[in-house]
Protein backbone atom coordinates (compact mmCIF):
# COMPACT_ATOMS: atom_id res chain seq x y z
CA UNK A 1 0.00 0.00 0.00
CA UNK A 2 1.20 3.64 -0.86
CA UNK A 3 2.22 5.63 2.20
CA UNK A 4 -0.82 8.25 1.10
CA UNK A 5 -3.38 5.59 1.22
CA UNK A 6 -2.34 4.67 4.90
CA UNK A 7 -5.16 5.29 7.10
CA UNK A 8 -3.22 7.25 9.35
CA UNK A 9 -1.66 9.44 6.96
CA UNK A 10 -5.38 10.07 5.48
CA UNK A 11 -6.15 11.38 8.87
CA UNK A 12 -3.56 13.89 9.46
CA UNK A 13 -4.09 15.03 6.38
CA UNK A 14 -7.54 16.04 6.41
CA UNK A 15 -6.48 17.35 9.91
CA UNK A 16 -4.54 19.88 8.28
CA UNK A 17 -6.00 20.55 5.02
CA UNK A 18 -9.83 18.48 4.57
CA UNK A 19 -10.47 18.75 0.84
CA UNK A 20 -7.11 17.35 0.42
CA UNK A 21 -7.65 14.31 3.23
CA UNK A 22 -11.07 14.20 1.32
CA UNK A 23 -9.18 13.76 -2.23
CA UNK A 24 -7.11 11.17 -0.97
CA UNK A 25 -9.88 9.01 0.89
CA UNK A 26 -11.28 8.62 -2.23
CA UNK A 27 -8.05 7.31 -3.98
CA UNK A 28 -7.79 4.47 -1.45
CA UNK A 29 -8.76 1.31 -3.61
CA UNK A 30 -9.14 -1.09 -0.42
CA UNK A 31 -11.85 0.90 1.18
CA UNK A 32 -16.03 0.66 0.55
CA UNK A 33 -17.78 2.87 -0.83
CA UNK A 34 -19.46 2.83 2.39
CA UNK A 35 -16.45 3.52 4.42
CA UNK A 36 -15.49 6.39 2.49
CA UNK A 37 -19.08 8.05 2.67
CA UNK A 38 -18.81 7.62 6.39
CA UNK A 39 -15.30 9.19 5.88
CA UNK A 40 -16.39 11.70 3.61
CA UNK A 41 -18.90 12.95 6.48
CA UNK A 42 -16.49 13.30 8.99
CA UNK A 43 -13.85 15.38 7.00
CA UNK A 44 -16.56 17.47 5.77
CA UNK A 45 -17.66 18.11 9.28
CA UNK A 46 -13.76 18.50 10.18
CA UNK A 47 -13.79 21.00 7.17
CA UNK A 48 -16.68 23.35 8.61
CA UNK A 49 -15.11 23.28 11.83
CA UNK A 50 -11.91 24.70 10.24
CA UNK A 51 -13.90 27.33 8.59
CA UNK A 52 -15.23 28.42 11.70
CA UNK A 53 -12.17 28.22 13.71
CA UNK A 54 -9.63 29.40 11.29
CA UNK A 55 -11.08 31.39 8.66
CA UNK A 56 -13.28 33.31 10.92
CA UNK A 57 -16.96 31.72 9.69
CA UNK A 58 -19.99 32.86 11.56
CA UNK A 59 -23.78 31.63 11.35
CA UNK A 60 -26.03 34.41 11.46
CA UNK A 61 -29.93 34.47 12.06
CA UNK A 62 -31.97 36.51 9.39
CA UNK A 63 -35.19 38.32 10.53
CA UNK A 64 -36.89 35.22 9.29
CA UNK A 65 -34.79 33.05 11.54
CA UNK A 66 -33.03 31.93 8.67
CA UNK A 67 -29.51 30.75 9.29
CA UNK A 68 -26.88 32.23 7.14
CA UNK A 69 -23.06 31.57 6.92
CA UNK A 70 -20.73 34.54 6.65
CA UNK A 71 -17.49 35.44 6.89
CA UNK A 72 -18.22 38.87 8.18
CA UNK A 73 -17.08 40.19 11.65
CA UNK A 74 -14.87 38.44 14.10
CA UNK A 75 -10.97 39.08 14.66
CA UNK A 76 -10.14 39.44 10.63
CA UNK A 77 -13.21 42.71 10.85
CA UNK A 78 -11.23 43.87 14.43
CA UNK A 79 -8.61 43.81 12.37
CA UNK A 80 -9.44 45.83 9.45
CA UNK A 81 -11.33 48.59 11.39
CA UNK A 82 -8.28 49.21 13.87
CA UNK A 83 -6.54 49.55 10.02
CA UNK A 84 -8.35 52.25 8.80
CA UNK A 85 -8.63 54.15 12.07
CA UNK A 86 -5.23 54.22 12.38
CA UNK A 87 -5.07 55.50 8.40
CA UNK A 88 -7.14 58.12 9.31
CA UNK A 89 -6.80 58.85 12.81
CA UNK A 90 -8.74 61.54 14.45
CA UNK A 91 -6.71 65.19 16.24
CA UNK A 92 -7.45 63.98 19.72
CA UNK A 93 -7.11 60.19 20.85
CA UNK A 94 -9.89 58.30 22.08
CA UNK A 95 -10.84 59.66 25.61
CA UNK A 96 -11.04 57.05 28.13
CA UNK A 97 -12.68 57.50 31.69
CA UNK A 98 -10.30 59.37 33.86
CA UNK A 99 -9.86 58.13 37.71
CA UNK A 100 -12.33 59.77 39.98
CA UNK A 101 -10.27 61.79 41.72
CA UNK A 102 -7.48 62.89 38.58
CA UNK A 103 -8.09 66.32 37.70
CA UNK A 104 -9.07 66.77 34.23
CA UNK A 105 -6.53 67.18 31.99
CA UNK A 106 -7.22 70.77 29.65
CA UNK A 107 -8.55 69.45 26.17
CA UNK A 108 -8.66 70.80 23.10
CA UNK A 109 -11.99 71.46 21.53
CA UNK A 110 -11.86 70.61 17.75
CA UNK A 111 -13.43 72.99 15.37
CA UNK A 112 -17.01 72.66 15.05
CA UNK A 113 -18.41 71.35 11.89
CA UNK A 114 -20.78 72.97 9.67
CA UNK A 115 -24.35 71.43 9.78
CA UNK A 116 -28.14 71.47 11.40
CA UNK A 117 -29.36 69.83 15.07
CA UNK A 118 -32.24 68.65 12.68
CA UNK A 119 -32.08 64.39 13.09
CA UNK A 120 -30.39 64.93 16.43
CA UNK A 121 -33.22 62.44 17.72
CA UNK A 122 -33.64 58.96 17.46
CA UNK A 123 -35.63 58.52 14.03
CA UNK A 124 -35.39 62.30 13.45
CA UNK A 125 -37.52 64.77 14.37
CA UNK A 126 -40.45 63.66 16.95
CA UNK A 127 -38.95 60.08 16.98
CA UNK A 128 -41.46 60.10 13.59
CA UNK A 129 -39.63 58.70 10.81
CA UNK A 130 -39.75 61.89 8.36
CA UNK A 131 -37.80 63.84 6.75
CA UNK A 132 -38.65 67.08 5.65
CA UNK A 133 -35.81 69.03 5.99
CA UNK A 134 -35.56 69.45 2.18
CA UNK A 135 -36.64 67.86 -0.75
CA UNK A 136 -34.97 64.32 -2.17
CA UNK A 137 -33.88 62.99 -5.35
CA UNK A 138 -36.85 60.97 -6.51
CA UNK A 139 -34.90 59.86 -9.61
CA UNK A 140 -32.09 57.86 -8.89
CA UNK A 141 -29.10 57.34 -11.48
CA UNK A 142 -28.71 53.37 -12.69
CA UNK A 143 -26.56 52.90 -10.44
CA UNK A 144 -28.11 54.35 -7.36
CA UNK A 145 -27.27 57.77 -5.34
CA UNK A 146 -23.57 58.80 -5.30
CA UNK A 147 -21.54 57.82 -2.50
CA UNK A 148 -19.80 60.10 -0.07
CA UNK A 149 -17.91 58.59 1.95
CA UNK A 150 -17.62 54.46 3.06
CA UNK A 151 -16.00 52.37 5.75
CA UNK A 152 -15.66 49.27 8.42
CA UNK A 153 -17.75 50.08 11.30
CA UNK A 154 -18.07 48.18 15.10
CA UNK A 155 -20.68 46.36 16.16
CA UNK A 156 -24.41 46.58 16.94
CA UNK A 157 -27.63 47.91 15.82
CA UNK A 158 -27.70 51.42 16.41
CA UNK A 159 -28.79 53.92 13.97
CA UNK A 160 -27.30 57.59 13.60
CA UNK A 161 -28.36 60.94 15.05
CA UNK A 162 -26.57 64.29 13.53
CA UNK A 163 -25.41 67.37 15.31
CA UNK A 164 -23.50 70.51 14.04
CA UNK A 165 -21.38 68.24 11.45
CA UNK A 166 -21.43 65.58 13.59
CA UNK A 167 -22.59 61.80 13.30
CA UNK A 168 -23.25 60.11 16.60
CA UNK A 169 -23.39 56.31 16.55
CA UNK A 170 -22.47 53.53 19.24
CA UNK A 171 -20.31 50.34 18.29
CA UNK A 172 -19.21 47.06 19.36
CA UNK A 173 -15.25 46.96 19.53
CA UNK A 174 -13.76 44.17 21.07
CA UNK A 175 -14.60 43.76 24.64
CA UNK A 176 -15.78 47.72 24.95
CA UNK A 177 -18.41 49.70 23.67
CA UNK A 178 -17.59 52.67 22.07
CA UNK A 179 -19.69 55.99 21.40
CA UNK A 180 -18.24 57.31 18.32
CA UNK A 181 -18.98 60.86 16.22
CA UNK A 182 -17.86 60.99 12.92
CA UNK A 183 -17.30 63.96 10.57
CA UNK A 184 -20.59 63.75 8.35
CA UNK A 185 -18.83 64.83 5.59
CA UNK A 186 -15.65 63.18 5.06
CA UNK A 187 -16.32 60.03 7.97
CA UNK A 188 -13.36 60.52 9.15
CA UNK A 189 -13.58 59.73 13.41
CA UNK A 190 -13.62 62.83 15.21
CA UNK A 191 -13.58 61.22 18.82
CA UNK A 192 -14.64 57.91 20.78
CA UNK A 193 -15.64 57.08 24.30
CA UNK A 194 -15.70 53.54 25.61
CA UNK A 195 -16.10 51.22 28.25
CA UNK A 196 -15.40 47.80 28.85
CA UNK A 197 -18.95 45.79 27.88
CA UNK A 198 -19.65 42.65 25.68
CA UNK A 199 -23.54 41.49 25.16
CA UNK A 200 -23.81 38.48 23.25
CA UNK A 201 -26.53 36.64 21.97
CA UNK A 202 -26.51 34.22 19.44
CA UNK A 203 -30.27 34.74 18.07
CA UNK A 204 -30.29 38.16 17.49
CA UNK A 205 -26.12 39.26 17.63
CA UNK A 206 -23.59 40.76 19.64
CA UNK A 207 -23.30 44.61 20.85
CA UNK A 208 -25.27 47.81 21.64
CA UNK A 209 -28.84 48.33 20.45
CA UNK A 210 -29.76 51.71 21.37
CA UNK A 211 -28.99 54.82 19.40
CA UNK A 212 -27.25 57.93 20.70
CA UNK A 213 -28.94 61.12 20.92
CA UNK A 214 -27.89 64.89 21.07
CA UNK A 215 -29.04 67.66 23.29
CA UNK A 216 -27.88 71.02 23.57
CA UNK A 217 -24.06 70.23 23.00
CA UNK A 218 -24.67 66.59 25.08
CA UNK A 219 -24.97 63.00 23.71
CA UNK A 220 -26.53 60.34 25.70
CA UNK A 221 -25.77 56.95 24.88
CA UNK A 222 -27.24 53.52 26.17
CA UNK A 223 -25.21 50.53 26.11
CA UNK A 224 -26.93 46.79 25.67
CA UNK A 225 -26.00 46.04 29.56
CA UNK A 226 -28.11 49.35 30.77
CA UNK A 227 -24.88 51.70 30.82
CA UNK A 228 -25.86 55.05 30.15
CA UNK A 229 -23.48 57.90 29.49
CA UNK A 230 -23.53 61.75 29.41
CA UNK A 231 -20.97 63.56 27.14
CA UNK A 232 -20.01 66.60 25.47
CA UNK A 233 -20.84 66.20 21.99
CA UNK A 234 -17.50 68.40 20.41
CA UNK A 235 -15.04 66.07 22.51
CA UNK A 236 -16.57 62.85 23.79
CA UNK A 237 -15.62 64.03 27.36
CA UNK A 238 -17.81 62.27 30.00
CA UNK A 239 -20.08 64.59 31.91
CA UNK A 240 -22.11 61.45 34.02
CA UNK A 241 -22.89 58.04 33.78
CA UNK A 242 -24.89 55.58 35.41
CA UNK A 243 -25.89 51.70 34.53
CA UNK A 244 -30.08 52.02 34.60
CA UNK A 245 -29.99 48.63 35.66
CA UNK A 246 -27.75 48.25 38.68
CA UNK A 247 -29.44 51.70 39.99
CA UNK A 248 -33.08 50.31 39.31
CA UNK A 249 -32.99 46.60 40.63
CA UNK A 250 -33.83 45.61 36.96
CA UNK A 251 -32.68 42.26 34.99
CA UNK A 252 -31.15 42.94 31.77
CA UNK A 253 -33.63 41.83 28.04
CA UNK A 254 -33.22 38.69 26.74
CA UNK A 255 -32.05 41.17 23.62
CA UNK A 256 -30.55 43.68 25.35
CA UNK A 257 -31.41 47.30 26.62
CA UNK A 258 -32.89 48.73 23.16
CA UNK A 259 -34.82 51.74 24.07
CA UNK A 260 -33.25 55.32 22.85
CA UNK A 261 -33.13 57.60 25.93
CA UNK A 262 -35.75 60.29 25.24
CA UNK A 263 -34.68 63.93 26.52
CA UNK A 264 -37.48 66.28 27.49
CA UNK A 265 -38.05 69.27 29.75
CA UNK A 266 -34.51 68.55 30.91
CA UNK A 267 -35.06 64.93 32.03
CA UNK A 268 -33.67 62.24 30.25
CA UNK A 269 -36.05 59.14 29.89
CA UNK A 270 -35.18 55.60 30.05
CA UNK A 271 -36.69 52.30 30.15
CA UNK A 272 -34.97 49.65 32.69
CA UNK A 273 -37.72 47.70 33.44
CA UNK A 274 -37.52 47.48 37.27
CA UNK A 275 -40.06 47.22 39.54
CA UNK A 276 -41.57 49.24 42.67
CA UNK A 277 -41.32 52.10 40.46
CA UNK A 278 -38.78 51.43 38.30
CA UNK A 279 -39.80 50.81 34.81
CA UNK A 280 -39.54 54.42 33.42
CA UNK A 281 -37.73 56.58 34.91
CA UNK A 282 -36.38 60.22 34.63
CA UNK A 283 -32.66 61.63 35.19
CA UNK A 284 -31.95 65.19 35.37
CA UNK A 285 -30.40 65.70 31.85
CA UNK A 286 -26.86 68.20 33.56
CA UNK A 287 -26.54 66.29 36.64
CA UNK A 288 -28.23 62.57 36.50
CA UNK A 289 -29.57 62.76 38.91
CA UNK A 290 -32.92 60.94 39.89
CA UNK A 291 -36.15 63.08 39.39
CA UNK A 292 -38.76 60.05 39.32
CA UNK A 293 -39.41 56.62 38.73
CA UNK A 294 -43.42 55.14 37.08
CA UNK A 295 -44.32 51.35 36.42
CA UNK A 296 -43.83 48.08 37.80
CA UNK A 297 -43.13 46.65 34.29
CA UNK A 298 -40.76 43.97 32.86
CA UNK A 299 -38.95 46.65 29.60
CA UNK A 300 -39.70 46.04 26.30
CA UNK A 301 -37.80 47.08 23.00
CA UNK A 302 -39.10 49.84 21.95
CA UNK A 303 -38.20 54.11 22.54
CA UNK A 304 -40.72 56.59 24.48
CA UNK A 305 -41.30 59.25 22.85
CA UNK A 306 -43.33 62.49 23.24
CA UNK A 307 -46.65 63.70 22.23
CA UNK A 308 -49.34 65.62 22.33
CA UNK A 309 -52.63 63.05 21.99
CA UNK A 310 -55.87 63.94 23.36
CA UNK A 311 -54.95 67.69 24.20
CA UNK A 312 -52.25 66.69 26.44
CA UNK A 313 -48.25 66.36 26.25
CA UNK A 314 -47.25 62.93 27.35
CA UNK A 315 -45.07 60.29 27.23
CA UNK A 316 -45.81 57.20 24.85
CA UNK A 317 -44.31 54.29 25.85
CA UNK A 318 -44.76 50.27 25.23
CA UNK A 319 -43.56 48.13 28.25
CA UNK A 320 -43.62 44.08 28.12
CA UNK A 321 -47.21 43.41 29.26
CA UNK A 322 -49.51 47.14 28.12
CA UNK A 323 -49.13 50.63 25.88
CA UNK A 324 -49.55 53.99 28.26
CA UNK A 325 -49.10 56.96 28.23
CA UNK A 326 -47.46 59.27 31.29
CA UNK A 327 -46.99 62.78 32.48
CA UNK A 328 -43.81 64.45 31.52
CA UNK A 329 -43.29 66.05 34.63
CA UNK A 330 -43.75 62.85 37.49
CA UNK A 331 -44.45 60.09 35.05
CA UNK A 332 -47.95 59.56 36.59
CA UNK A 333 -50.29 57.27 34.61
CA UNK A 334 -52.69 58.29 32.60
CA UNK A 335 -53.87 55.79 30.76
CA UNK A 336 -53.04 52.30 29.84
CA UNK A 337 -54.01 49.41 27.52
CA UNK A 338 -52.85 45.80 27.60
CA UNK A 339 -50.27 44.73 24.65
CA UNK A 340 -48.82 41.60 25.42
CA UNK A 341 -46.80 39.76 22.74
CA UNK A 342 -44.57 36.60 22.77
CA UNK A 343 -41.20 36.83 24.71
CA UNK A 344 -42.24 40.14 25.67
CA UNK A 345 -41.15 41.35 22.27
CA UNK A 346 -42.40 44.70 21.25
CA UNK A 347 -40.36 46.87 19.27
CA UNK A 348 -42.12 49.24 16.61
CA UNK A 349 -42.74 53.10 17.81
CA UNK A 350 -46.39 54.23 18.59
CA UNK A 351 -47.48 56.62 16.14
CA UNK A 352 -50.13 59.24 16.77
CA UNK A 353 -52.99 58.85 13.82
CA UNK A 354 -54.41 61.65 14.37
CA UNK A 355 -55.15 64.09 17.75
CA UNK A 356 -56.77 62.02 20.12
CA UNK A 357 -55.75 58.15 18.65
CA UNK A 358 -52.54 56.25 18.77
CA UNK A 359 -51.38 53.04 16.21
CA UNK A 360 -49.39 50.09 18.30
CA UNK A 361 -48.00 47.33 16.27
CA UNK A 362 -46.03 44.39 16.83
CA UNK A 363 -45.25 40.74 15.22
CA UNK A 364 -45.02 37.54 16.43
CA UNK A 365 -48.84 36.56 15.70
CA UNK A 366 -49.81 40.19 17.38
CA UNK A 367 -50.86 42.18 14.85
CA UNK A 368 -51.79 46.25 14.77
CA UNK A 369 -54.57 48.64 16.48
CA UNK A 370 -55.42 51.88 16.93
CA UNK A 371 -56.73 53.02 20.07
CA UNK A 372 -58.85 56.45 20.47
CA UNK A 373 -58.03 58.52 23.65
CA UNK A 374 -60.85 60.00 25.59
CA UNK A 375 -60.07 62.41 28.38
CA UNK A 376 -61.94 60.78 31.75
CA UNK A 377 -60.76 62.67 35.41
CA UNK A 378 -57.12 63.58 35.34
CA UNK A 379 -56.32 60.82 32.74
CA UNK A 380 -57.90 59.27 29.55
CA UNK A 381 -59.68 56.27 28.83
CA UNK A 382 -58.97 54.03 25.95
CA UNK A 383 -60.99 52.38 23.35
CA UNK A 384 -60.34 50.31 20.01
CA UNK A 385 -61.21 51.86 16.68
CA UNK A 386 -59.41 48.53 14.95
CA UNK A 387 -57.69 45.94 15.23
CA UNK A 388 -55.74 43.66 12.58
CA UNK A 389 -53.21 40.75 11.73
CA UNK A 390 -52.72 42.79 8.31
CA UNK A 391 -49.56 45.04 9.86
CA UNK A 392 -46.95 43.12 12.26
CA UNK A 393 -43.69 45.40 12.51
CA UNK A 394 -41.50 42.78 13.87
CA UNK A 395 -38.78 45.32 14.49
CA UNK A 396 -39.20 47.66 12.31
CA UNK A 397 -41.38 51.26 12.82
CA UNK A 398 -44.28 52.31 10.37
CA UNK A 399 -44.62 55.77 9.12
CA UNK A 400 -48.06 57.51 8.66
CA UNK A 401 -48.11 59.62 5.15
CA UNK A 402 -51.42 61.44 4.31
CA UNK A 403 -53.92 58.91 6.33
CA UNK A 404 -51.97 55.75 5.46
CA UNK A 405 -49.54 53.61 7.46
CA UNK A 406 -46.62 52.58 6.04
CA UNK A 407 -44.48 49.51 7.14
CA UNK A 408 -42.96 46.06 7.08
CA UNK A 409 -45.68 43.45 7.57
CA UNK A 410 -43.27 40.48 8.83
CA UNK A 411 -40.97 41.65 6.33
CA UNK A 412 -43.33 42.47 3.34
CA UNK A 413 -43.92 45.83 2.98
CA UNK A 414 -47.46 47.29 3.06
CA UNK A 415 -49.80 49.82 3.16
CA UNK A 416 -53.12 50.39 5.90
CA UNK A 417 -55.36 53.09 5.77
CA UNK A 418 -55.34 54.76 9.38
CA UNK A 419 -58.63 55.39 9.70
CA UNK A 420 -60.19 52.02 8.92
CA UNK A 421 -57.28 49.68 8.97
CA UNK A 422 -58.34 48.69 5.56
CA UNK A 423 -55.32 47.02 3.82
CA UNK A 424 -54.60 48.59 0.61
CA UNK A 425 -51.90 46.92 -0.85
CA UNK A 426 -48.94 44.52 -0.31
CA UNK A 427 -45.72 44.20 -2.16
CA UNK A 428 -41.84 44.60 -1.84
CA UNK A 429 -40.37 41.95 0.24
CA UNK A 430 -37.22 43.83 1.72
CA UNK A 431 -37.03 41.51 4.83
CA UNK A 432 -36.50 43.12 8.11
CA UNK A 433 -35.60 46.19 6.62
CA UNK A 434 -35.80 49.59 8.30
CA UNK A 435 -37.86 52.77 6.27
CA UNK A 436 -37.96 56.16 6.20
CA UNK A 437 -40.77 58.86 4.52
CA UNK A 438 -39.05 61.54 2.79
CA UNK A 439 -40.74 63.80 -0.22
CA UNK A 440 -43.89 61.75 -0.46
CA UNK A 441 -41.49 58.49 -0.82
CA UNK A 442 -40.27 55.45 1.43
CA UNK A 443 -36.56 55.25 1.96
CA UNK A 444 -36.40 51.53 2.66
CA UNK A 445 -33.16 49.92 3.66
CA UNK A 446 -33.81 46.20 3.21
CA UNK A 447 -32.46 43.36 5.07
CA UNK A 448 -29.85 42.61 2.73
CA UNK A 449 -28.34 46.33 2.65
CA UNK A 450 -30.11 47.79 -0.56
CA UNK A 451 -31.67 51.20 -0.34
CA UNK A 452 -35.16 51.10 -1.95
CA UNK A 453 -37.05 54.03 -3.38
CA UNK A 454 -40.82 53.29 -2.80
CA UNK A 455 -43.51 55.65 -3.86
CA UNK A 456 -45.63 56.82 -0.56
CA UNK A 457 -49.35 56.25 -2.56
CA UNK A 458 -52.13 53.87 -0.99
CA UNK A 459 -52.55 53.19 -5.01
CA UNK A 460 -50.17 50.44 -5.65
CA UNK A 461 -46.70 49.29 -4.68
CA UNK A 462 -44.68 51.07 -7.14
CA UNK A 463 -40.64 50.54 -6.72
CA UNK A 464 -39.24 53.91 -7.92
CA UNK A 465 -35.36 52.69 -7.85
CA UNK A 466 -32.86 50.20 -6.04
CA UNK A 467 -29.14 50.19 -5.58
CA UNK A 468 -26.82 48.12 -3.38
CA UNK A 469 -25.46 49.98 -0.68
CA UNK A 470 -24.39 47.44 1.96
CA UNK A 471 -23.25 44.47 2.06
CA UNK A 472 -24.93 41.24 4.41
CA UNK A 473 -27.22 41.36 6.86
CA UNK A 474 -28.82 45.05 7.85
CA UNK A 475 -31.27 45.42 10.45
CA UNK A 476 -29.85 49.25 11.40
CA UNK A 477 -32.27 52.23 10.74
CA UNK A 478 -31.09 54.44 8.09
CA UNK A 479 -30.72 58.53 9.34
CA UNK A 480 -31.04 61.51 6.92
CA UNK A 481 -29.67 65.18 7.45
CA UNK A 482 -28.67 68.09 5.82
CA UNK A 483 -29.19 66.20 2.09
CA UNK A 484 -27.00 62.94 3.39
CA UNK A 485 -28.22 59.77 3.68
CA UNK A 486 -26.57 57.22 6.59
CA UNK A 487 -26.64 53.59 6.61
CA UNK A 488 -24.68 50.93 8.39
CA UNK A 489 -25.11 47.87 9.90
CA UNK A 490 -22.64 45.25 11.76
CA UNK A 491 -19.07 45.62 9.94
CA UNK A 492 -20.07 48.49 7.65
CA UNK A 493 -21.10 52.56 7.25
CA UNK A 494 -21.77 54.68 4.32
CA UNK A 495 -23.17 58.18 3.63
CA UNK A 496 -25.20 59.46 0.24
CA UNK A 497 -26.36 61.99 -1.68
CA UNK A 498 -30.22 61.98 -1.18
CA UNK A 499 -30.80 65.44 -1.56
CA UNK A 500 -32.65 66.81 -4.76
CA UNK A 501 -30.13 69.92 -4.98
Amino acid sequence: MRLSQKPIVILVVALILPPAGLILLWLRKSASVFRKSLGSLAIVMLGVAHLFLFYGMRMELTGGFRPVFTFRGGERHYRQLEAHRAQFQAPAPPIADPPPSAPRPAESVPEPLAGSTYWADFLGPGRLGHYDQKPILTSWPAGGLHQVWKQPVGGGYASFTVANGLAFTIEQRRGSEVVAAYDVRTGRERWTHSWKALFEEVLGGNGPRATPVWDDGRVYALGAQGELRCLESATGKPIWNKNILTDNGAVNLQWGMSASPLVVDGKVIVAPGGDHGNSIVAYDKLSGKRVWGSLDDRAAYDSPTLATVGGRRQLLAITAKRAVGLAVEDGKLLWEYPWVTQNDINVAQPIVVAPNRVYLSSAYGHGAAVLELTPKGDGFETRVVWSSNRMKNKFNSAVLHEGFIYGLDDGILACVDAESGELKWKGGRYGYGQLLLASGHLVVLTEEGDVVLVRATPDTHREVARFTALSGKTWNIPAISDGLLLVRNEVEMAAFRIAAD
